[in-house]
């Protein structure tokens, strides 16, 4: 089954290595293959990580885009092992994202890693 996606002008993907920049209509895309995608709402620059969870994430979608994703792990476990360091309660979060790494799911990390950035800014607006 195809994966469908929907492009508002202008708009960009990223589709295995390639960036793609919708024209000024909108488009409908069918999408079929094993090829990592990101949408360009959910794709986080460097310059974007400015925080331990976006690193975090950034990671994650780097890993995720990646054709050899291991050579990127070590730096995540470090951004990770940090994270749970300065704040214990992050955990839980961390531990399914480890799960889903380990599993080689990491579209589903970066959905994980988005609850992280979220628990993030939950913590620090009660500091």
């Amino acid at each position: 089954m195809a994966l469908k996606v929907e492009l508002k002008p202008g708009e960009r993907i990223i589709i295995g290595d390639s960036v793609i920049t919708n024209s000024n209509q909108r488009t409908r895309l069918f999408i079929e293959g094993d090829a990592p995608i990101l949408r360009e709402k959910d794709v986080i620059t460097a310059s974007e990580a400015n925080s331990p969870a976006r690193r975090i994430y950034l990671a994650l979608q780097l890993m995720y885009i990646s054709r050899d994703p291991e050579t990127l792990r070590r730096e995540y476990e470090t951004l990770a092992r940090e994270f749970v360091e300065a704040a214990p309660s992050s955990a839980p979060i961390i531990d399914t994202i480890n799960t889903l790494v380990t599993d080689g799911e990491y579209y589903r990390a970066i959905k994980q890693a988005r609850e992280l950035v979220l628990f993030e800014e939950r913590l620090i607006g009660h500091a």
